[in-house]
Protein backbone atom coordinates (compact mmCIF):
# COMPACT_ATOMS: atom_id res chain seq x y z
CA UNK A 1 0.00 0.00 0.00
CA UNK A 2 3.14 2.48 -0.01
CA UNK A 3 2.70 2.45 -3.78
CA UNK A 4 -0.33 5.25 -4.53
CA UNK A 5 -1.40 3.26 -7.62
CA UNK A 6 -2.51 0.79 -5.57
CA UNK A 7 -4.09 2.82 -3.08
CA UNK A 8 -6.21 4.44 -5.69
CA UNK A 9 -7.30 1.25 -6.94
CA UNK A 10 -8.58 0.08 -3.43
CA UNK A 11 -10.37 3.94 -3.60
CA UNK A 12 -11.46 2.72 -6.76
CA UNK A 13 -13.12 -0.89 -5.39
CA UNK A 14 -14.45 0.38 -2.43
CA UNK A 15 -17.85 1.05 -4.16
CA UNK A 16 -17.95 -2.13 -5.33
CA UNK A 17 -16.84 -4.58 -7.92
CA UNK A 18 -15.24 -3.67 -11.09
CA UNK A 19 -13.85 -4.73 -14.73
CA UNK A 20 -10.32 -5.23 -14.84
CA UNK A 21 -11.02 -2.97 -18.42
CA UNK A 22 -12.73 -0.33 -16.42
CA UNK A 23 -9.89 -0.32 -13.62
CA UNK A 24 -7.53 -0.23 -16.24
CA UNK A 25 -8.90 2.74 -17.92
CA UNK A 26 -9.44 4.78 -14.59
CA UNK A 27 -5.86 4.39 -13.35
CA UNK A 28 -4.42 4.54 -16.75
CA UNK A 29 -5.43 7.83 -17.44
CA UNK A 30 -5.11 9.04 -14.03
CA UNK A 31 -1.50 7.83 -13.75
CA UNK A 32 -0.41 7.84 -17.30
CA UNK A 33 0.33 3.72 -16.89
CA UNK A 34 -0.42 1.21 -19.64
CA UNK A 35 -2.39 -1.77 -19.22
CA UNK A 36 0.09 -4.51 -18.11
CA UNK A 37 1.70 -2.45 -15.32
CA UNK A 38 -2.38 -1.51 -13.69
CA UNK A 39 -2.47 -5.35 -14.06
CA UNK A 40 0.71 -6.18 -12.26
CA UNK A 41 -1.01 -3.64 -9.60
CA UNK A 42 -4.11 -5.61 -9.16
CA UNK A 43 -1.87 -9.02 -9.18
CA UNK A 44 -0.38 -8.08 -6.09
CA UNK A 45 -3.54 -6.16 -4.02
CA UNK A 46 -4.43 -9.66 -4.77
CA UNK A 47 -2.00 -12.23 -4.02
CA UNK A 48 -1.86 -9.88 -0.77
CA UNK A 49 -5.56 -10.56 -0.66
CA UNK A 50 -6.41 -7.05 -0.02
CA UNK A 51 -8.56 -7.97 -4.12
CA UNK A 52 -10.43 -10.64 -4.89
CA UNK A 53 -11.03 -11.39 -8.57
CA UNK A 54 -13.70 -13.37 -9.73
CA UNK A 55 -14.63 -14.34 -13.78
CA UNK A 56 -17.24 -14.51 -15.82
CA UNK A 57 -16.27 -15.82 -19.49
CA UNK A 58 -13.76 -13.70 -20.92
CA UNK A 59 -14.04 -10.81 -18.31
CA UNK A 60 -12.17 -10.24 -14.80
CA UNK A 61 -13.93 -8.29 -12.07
CA UNK A 62 -12.26 -6.80 -9.26
CA UNK A 63 -13.23 -6.21 -5.64
CA UNK A 64 -11.92 -5.61 -2.00
CA UNK A 65 -11.50 -8.62 -0.14
CA UNK A 66 -13.20 -7.95 3.23
CA UNK A 67 -11.66 -10.46 5.04
CA UNK A 68 -7.86 -9.42 3.61
CA UNK A 69 -8.54 -5.51 4.56
CA UNK A 70 -9.98 -7.07 8.04
CA UNK A 71 -6.81 -8.42 8.48
CA UNK A 72 -4.94 -5.23 7.76
CA UNK A 73 -7.40 -3.14 9.65
CA UNK A 74 -6.25 -5.42 12.77
CA UNK A 75 -2.70 -5.13 11.97
CA UNK A 76 -2.69 -1.27 11.67
CA UNK A 77 -4.60 -0.75 14.76
CA UNK A 78 -2.11 -2.99 16.84
CA UNK A 79 0.62 -0.83 15.81
CA UNK A 80 -1.25 2.13 16.29
CA UNK A 81 -2.14 0.81 19.93
CA UNK A 82 1.78 -0.10 19.97
CA UNK A 83 2.92 3.65 19.22
CA UNK A 84 -0.05 5.40 21.58
CA UNK A 85 1.36 3.36 24.45
CA UNK A 86 5.22 3.98 23.52
CA UNK A 87 4.12 8.21 23.76
CA UNK A 88 2.52 7.77 26.61
CA UNK A 89 5.68 6.24 28.28
CA UNK A 90 7.64 8.57 27.01
CA UNK A 91 5.61 11.78 27.91
CA UNK A 92 5.62 10.02 31.48
CA UNK A 93 9.12 9.73 31.72
CA UNK A 94 9.40 13.23 31.07
CA UNK A 95 7.29 14.50 33.75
Amino acid sequence: LADPVRRRILELLGPGEMASGEVVEAIGAEFGITQAAVSQHLKVLKESGLVAETRQGTRHYFAIAPEGIGELRAYLDGLWSDALAAFARHVESKR
